[in-house]
């Protein structure tokens, strides 16, 4: 039997005055991690050493200046830059912000030249990483440029999947943003990811309701009634499984949301809080839409602990292996659809 080709892995390094560098060392110090992929990090051996003898690690780094010269069984080292980078634990540094840019730049130009697989990126500060050259708020916006395809925050977990009509948009713009063709277009994104990303072969899609009460038949707003109801209706009759609008102050508490595959929030908060209370640690950030797999942990750089050793990092190894099985099953799936009589399987990768 024909051995399986390990998935090359890169890694963007994030805010170094974060947990990022933790939660990669720490990572990849089990050493059993290098039978599911090469890593390839973004950075400079020269930083990592740093951060190696900081959280007193006996992690070695195979050092390389370009991702081709990545070997198997070694944790790879891109140089991206030379400088000595003076790392501060917890504290909000512009300087430091553009490093984690100069990483995420290199890891998404070998990420679209295919020379990596899979991107898997390490916390950002939203407010650090903003400059003249760089003016996104977050990993997703920037990606939806670089890559092919429309970008949507899908959070999920083994348990529970849930995706945004909007996401980093003020509360007070959100029901601006809600259009019939918006709620169309994302539901499409969400439907196609479950179906190639997570060989869900017939999902179904629960939709949540803008206002409280999805609005009281308009007595607290009228947007579920006129906007989110008429585009279900649509959207149903082209043949998919999507239902709503739901009330969103009930649906989790009632475990509602077990009864589908994936669950659509209409803002960044009501689809997060609920998704970080039930699987935090456990989650990972994808981003579903684009040409190629993107995913992260589901947390931010947490300074209040940074340098401290005491970061978890089971969402990051949850980014990976979620990002690895992603890369997979879209490949069958891609390889089933271009020759239908192949036998598709009944059960998605597992990820582990």
């Amino acid at each position: 039997m024909e051995k399986e080709e390990k998935i090359k892995l890169g890694i963007s390094i994030g805010d170094l005055n974060g947990i990022g560098g933790e939660l990669v060392i720490k990572t990849f110090e089990d050493s059993r991690m290098l039978e599911f992929c090469t890593p390839i990090i973004y950075a400079s051996v020269k930083t990592l050493s740093f951060l190696k003898k900081h959280f007193e690690s006996t992690l070695d780094f195979n050092s390389i200046q370009r991702a081709e010269q990545a070997l198997d069984s070694k944790v790879n080292v891109v140089t991206v830059w030379s400088d000595d980078v003076r790392i501060n634990f917890g504290e909000e540094d512009l300087k430091i912000g553009s490093y984690a840019i100069k990483s995420l730049q290199a890891a998404v130009k070998d990420l679209k030249s295919d020379r990596i697989d899979v991107l898997v990126t390490a916390p950002i500060n939203k407010h650090n990483i903003q400059s003249d050259e760089f003016k996104f708020p977050g990993h997703t916006d920037y990606l939806a440029q670089e890559l092919e395809g429309d970008s949507l925050m899908f959070m999920v977990s083994d348990d529970l999947k849930v995706g945004l009509l909007t996401d980093h948009v003020p509360v007070s713009e959100v029901s601006k943003h809600i259009t019939p063709e918006l709620i169309k277009n994302k539901i499409s994104i969400i439907y196609n990811s479950l179906v190639q990303d997570f060989n869900i072969r017939l999902p179904k899609i629960a939709v949540l309701g803008l206002n409280p009460h999805t609005g009281d038949h308009g007595v607290i707003g009228s947007e579920d009634d006129e906007v989110l109801r008429p585009a279900l209706e649509e959207i149903k009759k082209s043949g998919k499984l999507v239902y709503g609008p739901y009330a969103a102050d009930s649906f989790f508490g009632s475990k509602n949301y077990k009864n589908f595959d994936a669950i659509v929030a209409t803002y960044h908060d009501q689809g997060l809080i609920p998704f970080k209370t039930l699987a935090f640690g456990n989650g990972v950030n994808y981003t579903a839409g684009l040409s190629k797999v993107r995913t992260s942990p589901d947390h931010g750089t947490a300074y209040e602990i940074a340098g401290k050793g005491v970061a978890d990092i089971s969402s990051f190894k949850e980014a990976i292996f979620s990002g690895i099985a992603i890369f997979r099953n879209r490949n069958m799936n891609q390889t089933l659809t271009s020759n239908p009589l192949l036998k598709q399987p009944k059960k998605a990768y597992n990820k582990k």
